[in-house]
């Protein structure tokens, strides 16, 4: 009877835990590092499994260096005390496999605040991701999952928006704090490495953008990536004055058959 019980109370816990975390806009709320900091035993999971894996794979003689990713940040200090925790299960777990493994730590800027400050946050990062997806949410103060099946196709259709911001980077808007984040965070280090991950990372003018940044990568879904090599390439062949966009109707088939 006292195990039944104690069962019992173990599952109302765990159901009064789970009720206290919902939350009625999620996108908004407690995940990314804030869930990594409310709940460390994840990070610390998560972290341990990471490097397990590195270590088998080293032991099987094969080179390895994982790059491990905070999301969600938007303030230096969340990230100070996700690094500290990371670090320190990552030095205990080499310590128990007996190897050690080469690894950087980086985090995703997804939030205006994170791009207005990316001076300080690269402090405790050696690269960093820009996750243009939430990054044109919170610039745009919509949801993605509403808006494109709601007000977001009058929005293009009646020409208020020339694009949907979720397919194509707004330039004017979101390529702003990217740029204005590569240029802060490259002013404290300047090879810092630097790169977008998403749907964006597959779109055309995009690329074209992130070249136009001085990006170190771009990263998306594996059915998209020979349109983004193919972009990329198109995009360095015009910065080098191989194509001159100026010259004219002939030009422009040549611009095409890239």
């Amino acid at each position: 009877m006292d195990d039944l019980i104690e069962k019992i109370r173990e599952k109302e816990k765990m159901l009064k835990r789970v009720e206290s975390l919902r939350e009625a806009n999620p996108m908004l709320g407690l995940r990314g590092v804030r869930l990594g900091i409310y709940i460390p035993e994840l990070t610390i999971m998560q972290v341990r499994a990471i490097f397990e894996a590195a270590c088998m794979v080293i032991r099987e003689g094969k080179k390895i260096k994982p790059k491990i990713m905070i999301p969600l940040t938007c303030h230096v200090n969340e990230l100070k005390k996700q690094r500290q925790l990371l670090e320190q299960e990552a030095k205990k777990t080499m310590e128990k496999e007996g190897i050690k493994v080469d690894y950087s730590f980086g985090t995703m800027i997804e939030l205006p605040r994170a791009a207005l400050t990316a001076d300080q946050i690269v402090e405790y990062a050696s690269f960093v991701s820009f996750g243009t997806n939430d990054l044109t949410q919170t610039t745009f103060g919509i949801s993605r999952d509403d808006a494109e099946t709601g007000f977001l196709i009058e929005y293009m259709e009646s020409g208020i928006l020339p694009e949907n911001p979720f397919e194509v980077i707004d330039r004017d808007g979101v390529g702003q704090l990217l740029k204005m984040a590569v240029e802060k965070g490259r002013s404290v280090k300047p090879d810092l490495e630097c790169g977008i991950c998403g749907e964006h990372g597959g779109d055309p003018q995009s690329i074209h953008l992130c070249h136009d940044l001085k990006f170190t990568y771009v990263s998306c879904s594996p059915f998209r990536v020979p349109i983004a090599r193919l972009a990329a390439a198109h995009a360095a062949i015009k910065t080098s004055g191989m194509i001159d966009t100026q010259k004219g109707p002939d030009q422009k088939s040549t611009e095409k058959s890239l």
